[in-house]
């Protein structure tokens, strides 16, 4: 069985993928790799660019503003579990900034600066990028190369910051090589060769120099360029630099240290083979170096960022600058931030910084998604997730996010709804698209997705519910949690939140009430009955005409106790009641244009209203209100497993959920609560 299963895992090994990666060649085959794909010599914010730009990306509208979604931030290596929600806009201003950045127009010579509140998504904007870099390194399209120094031994002596074998090319042969490789190309596809050999490259070139008396294609024999896949495992292109303790760290874990080992074997600090070229910014040369709260650093290492971001280059210990290539990348939040811009020794930082806002989520839908791909059948075992509770966790998570809206006649829970891409009577897109504008500081202030993250978790393991988690189970843990909560000290802010709960909580109540009436006017036939009648009805009133009665066949006027009984039910007012009627009629006109039949479920304004008379007419059949007393007649109780199980089947509820939500809503009606 053992010879069985290794045999089937040799079968998937794509030996040949293996061999395409590690190919190694000389200088002159390299040369013919770049004659046929110029992009191997790409710099490394050129590769991200083209990196983001394969995986695809789509255009929509929102609010009457053009917005890219890209495919990349989506995380296709890991099936979504980096995926990054409803940030379009700021992912894409970050790819405008690498797109100008790979033409060259001068944001290459900057520090990309992340800012946002905490859990706001910056770490794994970067982690993708690290990620989508590991995995473009392998494929044809995103292929680089560097190369190895043959020592006298027979060894090889690898180019410790992965270097492009064409900084092997004298600065006087340069310019003539350039116009051979770049005959009949275009602009988009010429080859350019900047940048000078690191120290210990430019020490063995100039050692092989003197051994071939000044013959550079000599010195080529001793040269193995090799395919370069990048790994933030191995350090190989991607580097990673994070605050610690100031007494236990220094610059040259930036640009290398001194190998006091080898010091006597070569006699001196100055020697290049004595030093270890293995600071974060060496090994991510090519590729990409993240620091980790960049502004919590030390000013010390502040410095080192000035040169390695504006003119490419470093300063390793005793050795002159050094070029890089490398796409620098920090994050942060608001008070780092702003101690950074009320430094004014920092200045020069500063400058050199291009800001991109990372807000947290305004938009319900997207929020939800967060905790939906935390929290579905496929990662939850053994417990079920009632309907609305991940949607109340993110509805109040987004609500303290949004600031106040400026008009008096738009609640915060309105505004979120529009947001989401709800309709309210009286807004249109251009009010929207005014209201997003005039909240300059929404969503870099407000609740955490991880706090919400750990208050669903509380309440997964907590044993109140037995193997069901109900929204009043989440938003209890939420409210508790808030006493001691670790970045919220001001008890104003508090209590705004415990306010914010109870409007979701209202929310709640609206929707489990709403569900319960939809599965008890499920009857479709009655539906369709009702909504035919109705039709009729407005025809006739339209059209003024009368209504052939169906059973004695006599001619009467339109029957307005039925219209205004379904039509109430969605606060049709009496003065508009003639508009919305007009407003149907021409709607089945549209359809029958289009070649469509109406249905009773065609406008959701008139379904919403049928299910509606339809509960009101049927609920005292039901006898929900006999639920909370306990005397339940067998008729009932059929009826009431008859509504359960609707719940069931449409609405994604268990058993006990189900049962919880038909007590709670009985409870409702029981006190005489009878809101629509």
């Amino acid at each position: 069985m053992t010879n069985e299963l290794l045999q089937q895992l040799v079968a998937v090994q794509d030996t040949e993928h293996y061999r395409t990666l590690t190919w190694e060649g000389s200088f002159g085959e390299y040369l013919d790799l770049v004659r046929q794909h110029p992009a191997i010599t790409q710099t490394a914010f050129q590769r991200i660019y083209r990196m983001i730009l394969s995986y695809g990306s789509e255009e929509y509208t929102e609010n009457k503003e053009p917005i890219t979604r890209y495919n990349f931030f989506s995380d296709p290596f890991d099936d979504g579990r980096d995926a990054v929600y409803g940030l379009d806009r700021a992912l894409m201003h970050l790819v405008q900034i690498f797109k100008s950045a790979a033409r060259g127009y001068g944001t290459e010579k900057r520090v990309l600066l992340l800012h946002g509140p905490v859990g706001s998504a910056k770490s794994t904007i970067v982690r993708l990028l690290k990620k989508g870099l590991e995995a473009y390194s392998k494929t044809d399209e995103g292929a680089l190369y560097s190369f190895a120094w043959m020592t006298e031994d027979g060894s090889f002596l690898a180019c410790p910051m992965n270097e492009d074998p064409l900084h092997l090319v004298p600065s006087e042969l340069r310019g003539k090589l350039e116009r051979m490789l770049n005959e009949d190309r275009p602009e988009s596809e010429r080859v350019e060769i900047s940048g000078e050999l690191c120290p210990m490259c430019r020490f063995m070139f100039r050692e092989e120099l003197k051994k071939a008396d000044g013959n550079w294609h000599r010195v080529l024999d001793k040269i193995r360029v090799r395919r370069l896949v990048l790994s933030e495992q191995d350090r190989i292109g991607i580097g990673t630099f994070q605050p610690k303790d100031e007494k236990n760290q220094d610059s040259t874990e930036l640009t290398g240290d001194i190998n006091y080992r080898k010091i006597a074997e070569y006699g001196s600090e100055s020697d290049p083979r004595a030093f270890n070229f293995d600071g974060e910014f060496n090994i991510a040369n090519r590729g990409l170096i993240e620091f980790v709260e960049v502004l919590k650093l030390d000013v010390a290492f502040l410095y080192d960022l000035l040169g390695a971001s504006q003119e490419h280059k470093i300063k390793p210990k005793r050795f002159p600058q050094t070029d890089i290539d490398e796409v620098i990348i920090g994050h942060t939040n608001s008070p780092e931030y702003k101690k950074l811009q009320n430094n004014e020794f920092m200045e020069a930082l500063r400058d050199r910084t291009v800001k991109v806002d990372v807000p947290y989520n305004t938009k319900l839908n997207d929020e939800i998604k967060i905790y939906q791909r935390d929290y579905n059948p496929d990662v939850i075992k053994g417990k079920h997730i009632a309907p609305h509770t991940v949607e109340m966790a993110a509805m109040w998570g987004v609500l303290t996010r949004l600031e106040q809206p400026n008009k008096a006649d738009l609640s915060l829970l309105q505004k979120l709804k529009l947001y989401d891409g709800k309709t309210l009577p009286g807004y249109t897109e251009d009010n929207i698209r005014e209201l997003k504008h005039s909240a300059k500081n929404e969503g870099m202030e407000g609740i955490s997705p991880r706090y919400i993250q750990d208050k669903i978790s509380n309440a997964l393991v907590s044993d109140q519910g037995g193997s069901c988690v109900n929204p009043f189970m989440v938003m209890n843990e939420l409210e508790q949690g808030l006493a001691h909560h670790s970045l919220i000290n001001n008890e104003e802010v508090k209590k705004r939140y415990r306010e914010l709960l109870s409007v979701v909580k209202a929310e709640y109540e609206d929707m489990a009430k709403s569900e319960v009436q939809r599965a008890i006017s499920a009857d479709e036939e009655a539906l369709k009955r009702l909504a035919g009648n109705y039709i009729d009805n407005v025809n006739a009133y339209v059209s003024r005409e009368k209504v052939k009665n169906k059973f004695t066949g006599a001619d009467e006027e339109p029957d307005e106790r039925l219209m205004r009984s379904i039509e109430e039910k969605i606060d049709i007012a009496e003065s508009r009641k003639d508009d919305f009627r007009r407003e149907i009629m021409n709607y089945i006109g549209s359809l029958a244009l289009q070649g469509k039949t109406f249905r009773h479920d065609s406008n959701p304004r008139l379904h919403k209203a049928l299910e509606l008379k339809l509960f009101e007419d049927q609920k005292d059949s039901i006898k929900l209100t006999s639920i909370v007393s306990n005397v339940v007649d067998k008729e009932t109780q059929e009826k009431i497993e008859v509504v359960k199980t609707r719940l069931i089947k449409e609405y994604g509820y268990c058993d006990i959920c189900a049962n919880d939500v038909l007590q709670y809503v009985a409870s409702i009606f029981a006190r005489g609560d009878v809101r629509k």
